[in-house]
């Protein structure tokens, strides 16, 4: 049986930190209630001007290097988000269009936190079935836009950042995972 596994990765993380002292200036909470029930410190905000598309093409331009893989040859990128530019297109044709992959299929998936794992999942059987090769995943979130700083429960959360996963045939890979 086909086996896959991870043979790349990539991250963007944005410059802007946002510590728990800054939310303390926006929010009625302090340092020691974030720490105490999070265990966050900081976290980052994309600037004005970077979206999720442009914080998961610099991660998928990473993750293609690290695999050795010409974004030619995707077969299908995947994004999971609940953070897109705009409704359409989505954030997978425009990283499809700005690598050049002209023959991968692309699609979102918005499913929120477990979004990223649906995609490693879809990635997995997709590969193991034959039906693709070369697969890049993608998690990506400017969270930030839609972040409610009135609700210190959820303010305090969360970030923005992309994170790829460039899955491939077992037999290439070279030493990260594989999913059984």
């Amino acid at each position: 049986m086909t086996k896959a596994g991870i043979i790349g990765i990539g991250s963007y993380i944005p410059e802007y930190v946002v510590t728990n002292l800054d939310l303390e200036k926006k929010i009625d909470t302090n340092d020691e209630w974030i720490r105490t029930r999070t265990g966050i410190q900081e976290r980052r905000f994309a600037t004005e001007g970077i979206d999720s598309s442009h914080m998961a093409l610099a991660s998928a331009k990473e993750a293609l290097e690290h695999a050795e893989i010409a974004a030619e040859d995707l077969d299908l990128i995947l994004v999971a988000t609940v953070t897109p530019d705009m409704p359409f297109p989505t954030v997978s044709t425009l990283i499809q269009h700005e690598l050049g992959a002209k023959k991968a299929a692309a699609m979102d998936v918005s499913a929120a936190c477990a979004g990223f794992i649906y995609g490693i999942v879809t990635a997995q059987q997709f590969i193991e079935t034959g039906a693709f090769k070369h697969i890049l995943v993608v998690g990506v979130e400017k969270l930030s836009k839609i972040t409610d700083f009135n609700d210190r429960n959820t303010a305090v959360l969360f970030g923005d950042g992309a994170g790829q996963l460039s899955w491939d045939l077992y037999q290439r890979i070279r030493g990260y995972c594989r999913l059984n």
